[in-house]
């Protein structure tokens, strides 16, 4: 970690209608899914020039399910808290139930925050219907890690 970095160097913000190409260009750069980025529902983390510099969001799905989703950071502000610091306020503002997908290498970062893999029949259906067609796509791309759903209740 850059000792010139501290959590005392970015703070949290509302993301505002300014901020969608910003949240985009984010999302696309760390390679995550690009779908469902209403700038309404994000959270920013800024430094203290007021640069985004990391994202997040919870995302309603139609079947009533909300998921932790699109927590991307810029490569220069890894592993220095951002990330943690994004989905603490993001769980904290919305409890209850919530689900989350991430590459299946990832899961033990998310098991931190009392995240834990769910099984197919435990998921709701739109977690279901995602997990059935990425992995499958999966399959067929050869990709070394599938997709885990996750849920922390």
């Amino acid at each position: 970690m850059d000792p010139n970095i501290s959590p005392d160097n970015f703070s949290l913000r509302p993301a505002t209608l300014s901020d969608a190409s910003t949240v985009r260009k984010i999302i696309s750069q760390v390679r995550i899914n690009p779908l469902a980025l209403d700038w309404q529902r994000f959270t920013l983390a800024i430094d203290t020039d007021s640069k985004v510099i990391g994202c997040g969001q919870i995302k309603p799905h139609s079947d009533g399910s909300f998921e932790l989703a699109s927590i991307a950071v810029l490569p220069e502000w890894r592993n220095k808290g951002v990330a943690r610091r994004l989905i603490e306020f993001l769980l904290e503002q919305h409890p209850g139930t919530m689900y989350l997908t991430c590459q299946s290498n990832l899961g033990s970062m998310y098991q931190k925050f009392g995240f834990k893999s769910t099984e197919t029949t435990e998921m709701t259906p739109y977690f279901r219907r995602l997990s059935r067609i990425v992995n499958w796509v999966g399959k067929l791309t050869h990709e070394p890690h599938s997709m885990l759903v996750m849920r922390r209740n």
